[in-house]
């Protein structure tokens, strides 16, 4: 029985005809039938999307067959993807088909603002020949900061080195060693904002990231720079960046992307410094042809069952129904890891104890994924986490043993970098109960999930009655407690889940108790 894949906004004819040669029966949902969607959903396997329809909670619950959706785009952010997961439900995009058109619309911004493309030619519209006011300047010899130097942000940068400018980077997670190779050099956030003559963002909208040019940033930005931003809306403070440019501080700004898509306040994308566009970084024919083919032979090859795919969400991988938990194991012990080393990662190793071949490989991309997300985000999924390791100069090593000691199954993770290192090793009860049982020497136990606070601290009375009433008084409940000391008593470890994160100065009370020898957060939720 063939396929039944439901398109519900338009898509490039590429990709129908990917769609329709492959078998599948093919329906286009006409503009009579869409207050119907639901009801009509029920009856396909999969579901392509662009931006327009709305793929919520609801809607995924009534598409009874449904197995794969499909985003025609890099962005997910009208896919309700936890619910996808929760339903079983594959979330597949096109990640890498904007790359160029994304690059080369930065340009194009950047470009318009530096010559005043933009009012010169509202003037000529009004009839008006006025070449004194529109005097602009050249990109030669300026200096080009880039936030975020993943593979846009260095094609951003290549094609700056042909208009003879100098570049410089920003990007807490890009190994020192690959910026090098790529003649690049990296400086802190605040160094960075004021050494450049314009600044570029090329970084994913996570928590990270989001509101990462505030006020105090655009505060070190050199007077008169550019800033543009074909990222995410989210990551520059609106308000910080129209006063600025009201104050005179900054000489423009380029905005292809706005916190609210359409913003309901035009007064930033109407200001006389600022050149706007409808977020169209992708809007190019190229494009829109290769996000259509890349979406279509996703959805095409996630049905078919192939991993060979750009998901977005957990896959659940056809080597039998124990992986899913081995999976979820060594992408949260990843992500554990990640979050604790708080800077870049240069080199990752999983040692497997008790695992079986066909899982090796799987555990290992799943815990390289973890690892990334504090930093990458929705960025990184299964198919391209490697990939991306290996663009950032991450070395990962994977060791397969026979016999796991204690557990009969074991995963450890070691990640390190300039920080230094961080190692902990997990296992499963009950078959799907995911626990660290080895954290940085200590044997300690404890699900690595939800908001949790690790302590280094001298194994002395009082600590944790100390620790609990400056968490009290802040209103932080804790949910759970786990403690563990070396066997002379001189070194313990304390791992807190908490119902709510604490502020940066209830951290700041606990980091200054006189026992505390170090204090970290990881939010895993």
């Amino acid at each position: 029985m063939p396929h039944k894949i439901l398109i519900a906004d338009q898509l490039d004819p590429s990709g129908l005809a990917t769609l329709q040669e492959s078998g599948a029966e093919v329906h286009e949902l006409t503009a009579a039938e869409r207050p119907r969607l639901a009801e009509i959903l029920a009856d396909f396997d999969a579901l392509v999307v662009r931006s327009s329809t709305k793929v919520t909670a609801e809607l995924l619950r009534a598409g009874k067959r449904l197995k794969v959706v499909g985003r025609a785009g890099i962005g997910v952010d009208n896919v309700d993807v936890a619910a996808a997961t929760d339903l079983g439900v594959l979330v597949v995009n096109a990640p890498t088909a904007n790359l160029i058109s994304a690059t080369e619309h930065t340009f194009a911004l950047l470009l318009a603002l530096a010559r005043r493309v933009a009012p010169a030619d509202g003037a000529m519209k009004r009839q008006d020949w006025d070449r004194k006011s529109f005097t602009g300047f050249e990109l030669q010899g300026k200096r080009l900061g880039v936030v975020g130097f993943g593979r846009i942000g260095q094609g951003v940068a290549a094609r700056a080195r042909a208009f003879e400018m100098e570049v410089a980077a920003f990007d807490p997670h890009l190994d020192a060693a690959v910026a090098r190779r790529l003649e690049v050099p990296l400086m802190p956030l605040a160094e960075l904002l004021g050494w450049a003559d314009v600044v570029t963002l090329h970084v994913p909208f996570t928590d990270e990231t989001k509101g990462l040019l505030g006020a105090a940033e655009l505060a070190k930005m050199r007077p008169g720079a550019l800033l543009v931003n074909c990222a995410r809306g989210g990551v520059v403070d609106e308000a910080a960046l129209l006063e600025a440019l009201e104050a005179g501080r900054l000489g423009g700004a380029a905005v292809d992307v706005f916190a609210e898509e359409p913003p309901t306040d035009w007064k930033l994308a109407t200001h006389p410094r600022v050149v706007a566009t409808p977020h169209i970084g992708a809007q190019t024919v190229e494009a829109q042809e290769r996000i259509a083919l890349e979406t279509s032979r996703m959805v095409l090859a996630a049905l078919d069952g192939s991993l060979a795919v750009s998901a977005v969400n957990l896959p659940f991988r056809p080597t039998g129904a124990r992986s899913e938990p081995f999976l979820r194991l060594g992408e949260q012990l990843g992500r554990l890891a990640g979050a604790l080393l708080g800077g870049s990662i240069n080199r990752l190793r999983v040692d497997l104890w008790g695992i079986e071949e066909a899982l090796a490989v799987p555990v290992t991309v799943a815990a390289v994924k973890g690892a990334l997300t504090p930093s990458l985000g929705e960025a990184v999924n299964y198919v391209n986490a490697e990939k991306l390791a290996a663009a950032r100069g991450i070395e990962v090593v994977r060791a397969a043993r026979q016999e796991a000691g204690d557990y009969p199954h074991l995963v450890g993770v070691t990640v390190g970098g300039d920080g230094g290192e961080v190692n902990l090793a997990g296992a499963l009860f009950s078959e799907r109960d995911a626990r660290v049982v080895r954290f940085r020497g200590f044997q300690l136990e404890f699900r690595p999930e939800g908001r949790l606070m690790v302590l280094s601290n001298r194994d002395v009375p009082g600590v944790v009655g100390r620790l609990g009433s400056i968490l009290g008084e802040a209103g932080v409940n804790i949910a759970e407690i786990h403690l563990a000391r070396v066997a002379d008593g001189a070194e313990a470890m304390a791992v807190l889940r908490l119902d709510q994160l604490p502020a940066p100065e209830v951290l700041a009370r606990i980091a200054a108790l006189p026992e505390i020898q170090s204090v970290q957060l990881a939010d895993l939720r």
